[in-house]
């Protein structure tokens, strides 16, 4: 064996939770301690490494009565959000940092996010800094280090863990052990080192659920029915000029996002069946179509306005992520595949009608009170593939039946 190697792991009960265990949150439960052999136990109660595994390793678990209220303490007042994820799943989530902000009125709050998404937020009113590390890509090792330089030097009281991965957990572990992890840990999963978690929700849950049921055993109440963005002046005004330009009257046009990432084509309804969908929609007595998209999806959107005629107002890659929430505002109705922009137009507020076929409609919708899936009935829909030989889940689901759809959004929107 080698020298220093423990060969077991004993187990020391502890009677009484000391100051350290009670400030951390820690239950007075058998703690986990390595020791060598012949080496006596440390007696119960005493601290060291015993208390800082404790604190790192040993999530602390929350009584349901009564219910903590972590809004109602003085003692926090800088708070961290984390959320590194995709365009959608970082929209999404505008929805938890909005319950937060409404939560902690005059708290000073901070948002961690990736480099593409910072732009979102640049003049929100919410976040006193919004900060970016590349701790996803090539440099990975060298930004985590930053990350707990910059993270540590601000000594937050709160962490609000929207990210809840492997990596977003180890950066917490280290926080600790240089004495940094703040005593109140909000995650989306029950795991190391939150304290505060979901309840088990039935299979497949939507994760705005996940994060919703956390901020509630934390007696944060969760509100806010969409995402809510705030827009630019700028980003507006090219909006208008936009619309002014292509001739949109307010409630008088449709927009579609027929595109998704090049990687998830499979998400794609394809440009036949969305020009056939435009067709209609302008038989219904929209003045116009409007296709929105970025660089990946100009060729779709030019397919569909060659196959759609002069109703269509192709704007795919002449606007930026945050011009479409107002472009959204204005329409009657927004139709949409799987993908990140589709989150962003829920922020708009208007009927919205989400394709699916290879995705889950149960864990990917938009969120939403005016938020209508439709999906064929296969056995192979939510297959989550990269690759298909037929395409059918895409293929059985008609422009008459979108159109329905849109019918039910829109009227669920009148009744919200």
């Amino acid at each position: 064996m080698r020298r220093g190697f423990p060969a077991r792991v004993a187990v020391f009960p502890v009677g009484r939770a000391s100051a350290r265990q009670r400030r951390w949150k820690i239950p007075p439960t058998a703690i986990h301690q390595r020791r060598r052999p012949g080496e006596p136990g440390p007696p119960p109660g005493v601290e060291g490494m015993r208390g800082l595994y404790s604190r790192v390793m040993e999530p602390a678990t929350h009584d349901p009565a009564p219910r903590p209220d972590l809004p109602a303490r003085e003692d926090i007042r800088r708070i961290l959000i984390i959320k590194w994820s995709a365009l959608g799943d970082v929209v999404l989530a505008t929805a938890i940092m909005e319950d937060i902000f409404r939560a902690f009125p005059g708290r000073t709050i901070d948002l961690n996010t990736l480099p593409s998404w910072v732009g979102l937020f640049r003049d929100d009113p919410r976040f006193r800094e919004v900060f970016a590390f590349g701790v996803r890509g090539a440099q990975r090792a060298r930004e985590m280090r930053r990350w707990l330089t910059h993270v540590a030097a601000r000594r937050y009281d709160l962490i609000v863990d929207l990210q809840s991965t492997d990596r977003s957990r180890i950066l917490l572990g280290l926080l600790a052990l240089r004495r940094r992890l703040p005593p109140w840990r909000i995650g989306n999963h029950r795991a190391i080192p939150y304290n505060f978690y979901p309840d088990a929700l039935p299979r497949p849950s939507h994760i705005h659920e996940r994060m919703r049921s956390a901020l509630r055993n934390a007696g944060i109440e969760p509100r806010t029915e969409r995402p809510v963005l705030h827009i630019p002046a700028g980003n507006r005004a090219r909006a208008a000029a936009l619309a002014a330009k292509h001739d949109l009257v307010a409630g008088d046009y449709a927009v579609l996002l027929p595109g998704c990432q090049a990687a998830g084509f499979l998400k794609r309804w394809g440009a036949e069946h969305y020009a056939e969908l435009a067709r209609g929609l302008h038989r219904k007595g929209l003045a116009r179509v409007v296709l929105l998209g970025g660089p990946d999806e100009e060729r779709e959107c030019r397919r569909i306005a060659e196959l759609a005629g002069p109703c269509i107002a192709d704007l795919c890659g002449a606007t930026r992520i945050p011009d479409l929430v107002p472009l959204c505002e204005g329409a009657r109705v927004v139709v949409a595949n799987d993908t990140g922009t589709a989150h962003v137009a829920a922020a708009a507020a208007r009927p919205l009608v989400l394709i699916c076929g290879p995705t889950d409609p149960r864990r990917v919708r938009p969120i939403g009170p005016g938020v209508v899936t439709v999906q064929a009935d296969l056995p192979c829909i939510n297959c989550y593939r990269k690759t298909c030989p037929h395409h059918t889940c895409m293929r059985l689901v008609t422009p008459g039946r979108v159109l329905d759809a849109v019918t039910e959004a829109v009227s669920r929107t009148a009744t919200a």
